[in-house]
């Protein structure tokens, strides 16, 4: 089975139906969500009601990222957190105000049950961002930290390349999984505009609440797809700038 990861769409729904249609992929393939799917561009509540039909007819794994709980205390309680507001909250904001009562309450069950993490049956770790107990994400003591935190990342990219997995300085957080995959951090600010990979960790976040494309990468070939940039797709938007 072939199995792809996506990165963050925030609220960038025609990147995500062209990224699909452009890979045109079988029908068994498995599709793994990395999370943000909201707060950004205008169609946050349609993303969200495009993965929750496209997850009834395709095998997926739907990733928290840390927008997503940021919308579901939203929705739950109707908490206005500033800063989430600043950080492309607004746009969700009004792309919810539509809804009706039961809808809102569809979308809440399926933020619910998004998972935190996932490793596979090669020791394969998915998640949004990162993780910092050296036992791995399952034994961290604030659950929340898997689609907060950066140090994964910001190790990942610090780490000498003549350093092999073998060598004592190897970090052992990267030791633990065969490959990592995340998004959370663009890794257009390394550079980069194209899933980036350092040490066993790969990046999928291309920047796509940004001026980046939004990316799709099969994990056994490392073949990519990719959206053409998702500010194009909404000229009259600013998304997350």
């Amino acid at each position: 089975m072939r199995t792809v990861v996506i990165g963050d769409i925030h609220g960038g729904l025609k990147a995500l139906k062209q990224l699909i249609e452009k890979a045109n992929l079988p029908k068994d393939t498995q599709y793994i969500f990395l999370g943000d799917y909201v707060d950004g561009w205008s169609e946050s509540a349609e993303a969200i009601a495009y993965l929750i039909n496209f997850s009834q007819e395709n095998k997926c794994i739907l990733l928290r990222g840390n927008h997503d709980e940021l919308l579901y205390n939203y929705l739950k309680t109707g908490e206005k957190n500033s800063m989430w507001l600043n950080q492309g909250g607004e746009s969700t904001v009004k792309s919810y105000s539509g809804l009706s009562k039961t809808e809102k309450g569809i979308h809440i069950r399926f933020l619910e049950n998004l998972t935190n993490y996932h490793i596979d049956s090669e020791n394969r770790l998915f998640l949004h961002a990162g993780f910092m107990n050296l036992h791995g994400p399952q034994h961290e003591y604030h659950p929340h930290l898997v689609y907060w935190d950066r140090t994964l990342w910001e190790m990942a990219c610090s780490l000498d390349t003549r350093i092999s997995m073998d060598d004592d300085r190897y970090p052992k957080r990267l030791k633990l999984f065969k490959e990592i995959y995340i998004g959370h951090t663009p890794v257009t600010r390394v550079g980069f505009d194209v899933p980036a990979n350092f040490a066993n960790v790969w990046n999928i976040d291309t920047g796509a609440a940004f001026k980046g494309k939004l990316s799709m990468l099969d994990i056994d070939s490392k073949e990519i797809w990719q959206s053409q940039a998702v500010h194009s797709l909404y000229p009259k938007e600013s998304g997350r700038n």
